[in-house]
């Protein structure tokens, strides 16, 4: 490993660059060229790979596709792109091209390279390729550092997208209040996650959440779950037993599939949120519990109601408060950050070490529709972890589909502009459109905010 020469209070300042070339003579005028950029030279593929897995973190990386053995060709260049991505899926890589190989960088654009410039080089040109990629990356790091933030007050709620951000908001308002909430949504959406969050956000928060799934308990067996029962009200009641309300006493009760409550059971819940009190299974004596009230449904209770087989007056008492969740396949890039969440989490104990997901994995799980939603998704990342032969999750461990990927927009100026956008809808959101609140989490001015929004609104 080589590195040009940087006085020394310089170094803390520039950044470090990746430079893959075999050509020592190239290898000397682009350290000199490159200054005050600290520049580190890797001369094949294992050499930069030895680099990535080093402490040393590298942003940008310049890379040669002809490198040894195949110096006439592109295949372990094209290799060296597609490995280093896998270890750094955020790394920002230029392609150097002669003019008879721009049809190659083409390719390494649609791999997922950064860009590419021609042979023999222009050193004004690559300055300004490579101020450009550091500029994507810094933006692109600033908005992961907001969607950390957005996900750190309800372990498990992890969201990027601009629906769940405004679900989030939802949630804080809500949360406090011990109004019903009803939370609709495919299977798999979820649906207990945002419930737990408004329970976290609320003054219960430090009582008990109690989960029932009305679907998953026989209906003979329902109402003593919910409701107890007294010593002897049945065969086999051969203790006093408390049911699902009484355990929830100051806390969150959380009523899952609410849809598939019978109807009988449904006047006994109703009873209980108009009077706030019940008697057990075989009990005389009202008993009176402080419970905040949350369900979920996967089905349409409004035609449930036309077809008679769920009470309207239960409904609007259940339905003071509603939140639609949307499946995985509406939240942009949620798939993405999910499944690093998912891969963190079931990694933890593990003794093999992985190092993340392959570029054709990511591609693969932001283009899979995920009919299953999360709970698919969350399933499949398990499934890998324990079948993964590499240190990589790869397309083939996940079960997917592979996807093409598509050349990225090389139209810098509109890609940074609808990244800026994304960035400040979410500050505003994050911060309940408080202008200061926002400048901060975006670590920028309030002018340099304000004429942002007003450049991005014309």
């Amino acid at each position: 490993m080589t590195q040009n020469a940087v006085p020394e209070s310089e170094t803390e300042k520039v950044e470090s660059i990746l430079l893959v070339e075999d050509d020592p003579g190239l290898q000397r005028q682009m350290r000199w060229a490159l200054a005050p950029y600290e520049t580190f030279v890797a001369s094949s593929r294992p050499d930069a790979l030895n680099q990535f897995r080093s402490t040393r973190r590298f942003k940008i990386v310049i890379l040669d596709l002809g490198l040894p053995p195949d110096e006439n060709g592109v295949t372990e260049g094209l290799k060296t792109l597609e490995e280093i991505l896998s270890l750094e899926p955020q790394t920002k890589i230029i392609i150097a091209s002669g003019n008879t190989d721009r049809a190659s960088a083409v390719r390494a654009v649609a791999k997922g390279a950064f860009d590419f410039f021609g042979k023999p080089i222009d050193i004004d040109v690559l300055k300004l390729i490579i101020e450009r990629a550091q500029r994507m990356y810094e933006l692109e790091e600033e908005n992961q550092s907001l969607r950390e933030a957005a996900n750190q007050d309800f372990p498990g709620f992890i969201f990027g997208s601009a629906k769940m951000a405004q679900i989030r908001r939802v949630i804080e308002r809500v949360g406090p209040t011990d109004v019903s909430v009803l939370i609709a949504g495919e299977t798999g959406t979820g649906k207990e996650v945002v419930a737990r969050a408004v329970h976290d956000a609320s003054p219960r928060q430090g009582a008990r959440f109690v989960a029932i799934n009305c679907a998953s308990i026989p209906e003979n067996l329902l109402e003593s779950e919910l409701f107890g029962h007294e010593r002897g009200a049945f065969t086999g009641a051969i203790k006093l037993t408390q049911g699902k309300f009484e355990l929830a006493h100051k806390g969150t009760l959380f009523l899952d599939e609410i849809g598939d409550m019978p109807t009988a059971l449904q006047a006994k819940l109703l009873r209980f949120l108009q009077e706030r009190q019940f008697e057990r299974v075989g009990g005389r004596v009202p008993i009176t519990v402080d419970v905040r009230l949350i369900s979920a449904t996967n089905r349409s209770l409004e035609r449930m109601i036309a077809d008679g087989s769920f009470r309207e007056d239960l409904f609007y008492r259940l339905n003071q408060i509603r939140i639609e969740l949307p499946p995985l396949r509406e939240r942009e890039n949620d798939s993405v950050l999910l499944a690093q969440h998912f891969l963190k989490s079931f990694s933890r104990g593990n003794p093999r070490q992985f190092r993340g997901f392959s570029s054709d994995a990511l591609a693969a799980i932001s283009g899979y529709v995920w009919p299953g939603n999360v709970r698919e998704l969350e399933n499949r990342i398990k499934r890998a972890v324990v079948m993964a032969e590499g240190k990589l999750i790869s397309v083939a461990d996940l079960d997917l589909p592979s996807v093409a990927r598509e050349p990225k927009s090389l139209d810098l100026h509109g890609e940074v502009q609808k990244l800026e956008l994304s960035l400040v809808q979410q500050a505003l959101t994050m911060s309940e459109g408080n202008i200061s609140k926002a400048a901060k989490l975006l670590r920028v001015s309030r002018p340099y905010l304000y004429n942002l929004m007003k450049t991005r609104q014309q």
